[in-house]
């Protein structure tokens, strides 16, 4: 039996109340009974014929008809088949009432506990640093260099195949960390050059397949790590060296945290979704506002010869890179297909998802104290 002759309409004298025997050749609807009394049961109902090609649902149908139920679970009805149903279909239970959603409270989306504990041990570690031995706190800028470096290379080649030579950048970031400290910005740039140099001659060791995207991405860390962390070490030189290194370190903080604290609590007005959702107007003024306070207090207080004016253009000014340098940070970050740059840091990430804001940072504060009160 095909599709186009099932539930087709019976031929006339086919059955009907008329008939005094059994109808040769159809099935029964029903259990077998005997044939000298089929004249007493009752006429089969003419079922209406059912097009062969009817739309999606109407082939769906017939398929059933076909094959029994389309869904394991379906119980087919009695005579769908000419067969009576074995197990009555039973209703459904209606489902119980659900309970409302309970009210989600913002998170932080980070372990704030284990994210204040490292941040006051590493502040600790950077203030006795600072103010017992400057040569101390440049070796602690170096070793941050080195370990920032080592989490941008791996993550470019875990995740873009990209093999930025390790080695030369290791060894010249520090050198550019100590020459910046010795021989100020002449040191720094000079060493900047041998670091590309070197770079570029470490990856002709191996093949000539992706050497260009190597050794471009080989540049761009030697200038974006070390580089711009020797600001850090040659505002170190100046008599308030320390001080200087304090204030620049507060205010990047304190910017932060302000954008942290009102973009958490009033932020609704994003600033740029497409590179970090996280971040909101509201956050950006917290931010400006914040620095720009704490940048009047510290160059009335911290800063010799400093007034409480030229900290509010620092404090600005610090807010804004903080803020650019964290967007671009971010931005590495989202090409890359990640949330963090390392796991070192419990509660931060790695090293270099807490210098993402100090490194462009740098440079701007060590120009504006230059221009405020001079390099000595």
């Amino acid at each position: 039996m095909n599709d186009s002759s099932w539930g087709a309409p019976p031929q006339a004298g086919y059955w009907g109340p008329s008939e005094q025997g059994p109808v040769q050749g159809a099935a029964p609807a029903g259990p077998a009974y005997d044939a000298h009394n089929a004249q007493q049961t009752r006429p089969m109902p003419i079922v209406p014929d059912v097009p062969a090609h009817g739309g999606d649902q109407d082939d769906d149908r017939g398929a059933a008809r076909l094959s029994g139920p389309l869904f394991r679970d379906d119980t087919p009805s009695a005579g769908s088949l000419g067969a009576p149903s074995q197990k009555p279909q039973e209703p459904m239970p209606s489902p119980a009432p659900q309970p409302a959603p309970a009210s989600q409270k913002k998170s932080a989306g980070r372990d704030l506990g284990a994210a204040i504990g490292v941040g006051v041990g590493l502040g600790a570690v950077i203030v006795a640093s600072l103010f017992v031995v400057k040569a101390v706190f440049v070796g602690v800028i170096a070793v941050a260099v080195v370990v920032g470096l080592w989490e941008l290379t791996s993550r470019l080649e875990e995740r873009k195949g990209i093999k930025a030579p390790l080695v030369p950048l290791a060894v010249g970031g520090a050198a550019m960390v100590v020459s910046g400290y010795v021989r100020g910005a002449e040191g720094a740039w000079v060493s900047m050059a041998l670091t590309a140099l070197a770079v570029l001659v470490w990856r002709m060791t191996e093949p000539p397949e992706g050497y260009l995207k190597d050794v471009t991405a080989g540049v761009f860390a030697a200038f974006y790590v070390p580089f711009l962390a020797t600001f850090v070490a040659m505002m170190l030189t100046a008599d308030d060296g320390p001080r200087r290194v304090l204030t620049f370190l507060l205010l990047t903080v304190v910017s932060d945290t302000g954008a942290y604290a009102i973009g958490w609590r009033f932020g609704k007005h994003k600033l740029a979704p497409r590179i970090s959702p996280g971040k909101t107007r509201e956050g950006l003024f917290g931010a400006v506002t914040f620095a720009m306070v704490g940048g009047a207090l510290c160059m009335q207080y911290l800063i010799e010869d400093g007034t409480w004016w030229q900290g509010l253009i620092l404090g600005f000014a610090v807010a804004a890179t903080a803020t650019l340098g964290d967007l671009g940070e971010s931005m590495i970050k989202r090409d890359l297909g990640i949330k963090d740059m390392g796991t070192l840091l419990p509660g931060h990430g790695g090293i270099m998802d807490r210098l993402d804001s100090l490194l462009p940072t740098a440079p701007v504060v060590w120009l504006l104290l230059v221009l405020f009160v001079g390099s000595g």
